[in-house]
């Protein structure tokens, strides 16, 4: 069994991690559509701030996501799409290898529960400003986290859709060659 860990049960703290599990009618909100449609759900993105992170489950140092490396691989690359927007470096992991370790957050549920693709973008900036990032900073901002989302949604659309395409092409070409061959066989 695993402990909670990264939360604070001090109502003031950032970390705080409310009354009870689901207290909150926004989490309970999200856990039940999560819950519901899981079967239909290839990727969840929660956006939070502040950090410049793209975090992947898990936040218990203890649990590794099984598909961990190409969860990697995909975080990576949305944070050198967000790079090329105007320059921002965002860090890739895990919560315990890039901030603390946490527990209870709606990403590693959606991964918990089957979800392949769960990633937290943690936006501008790095602490100067924190939860009150300059309003100049807003828009560049969403500007990046767009391109870094689209990096991932691309490479999801393109896993899923491509290959079935690809595999779906492939043996409609096995079908005719073979429905050919059979005729030609047969005269």
């Amino acid at each position: 069994m695993c402990t909670v860990v990264g939360v604070s049960r001090n109502c003031c703290s950032e970390i705080y991690n409310g009354p009870s599990p689901l207290s909150e009618p926004e989490a309970q909100a999200v856990t039940d559509f999560l819950s519901t449609n899981r079967d239909n759900i290839l990727c969840f993105l929660t956006i939070h701030s502040y950090g410049q992170l793209i975090l992947l489950p898990y936040g218990h140092p203890n649990i590794t996501a099984p598909n961990q490396d190409e969860l990697m691989k995909v975080g990576l690359a949305a944070a050198e799409a967000i790079k090329a927007v105007h320059g921002m470096d965002y860090t890739v992991g895990t919560p315990p290898n890039v901030l603390y370790p946490n527990s209870g957050s709606s990403r590693d549920f959606a991964r918990l529960i089957g979800i392949p693709f769960s990633f937290t973008f943690e936006l501008r900036d790095k602490g100067q400003y924190g939860f009150l990032l300059p309003e100049d900073q807003i828009q560049p901002t969403c500007e990046e986290a767009y391109q870094g989302a689209l990096s991932i949604i691309t490479y999801i659309h393109d896993k899923t859709y491509v290959r079935a395409a690809a595999t779906s092409i492939a043996a409609t070409l096995w079908s005719v060659v073979l429905a050919v061959w059979l005729s030609s066989a047969t005269v």
